[in-house]
């Protein structure tokens, strides 16, 4: 079961409409407030951290947790 930071999270991935691989950042205060939601997400394997401080990708898991996230 997700955490509502969690769902916020892929809530955010939902609305810029992102696709699995596909790179959203999170910047600033976005970042800061939702570090500890992307970090459990990266363990369960529903995101993946890229090489540009603040980006994170959807893996398959995330994007069918992203869609039934409500």
């Amino acid at each position: 079961m997700l955490t509502e930071g969690e769902k916020k999270v892929l809530r955010t991935f939902r609305q810029y409409l992102m696709d699995p691989g596909r790179m959203l950042c999170f910047t600033g205060p976005m970042l800061a407030t939702h570090k500890n939601s992307l970090t459990k997400l990266v363990k369960r394997e529903y995101l993946v951290p890229e090489s540009f401080k603040g980006a994170y990708s959807l893996t398959q898991s995330g994007f069918e947790a992203m869609r039934t996230c409500k």
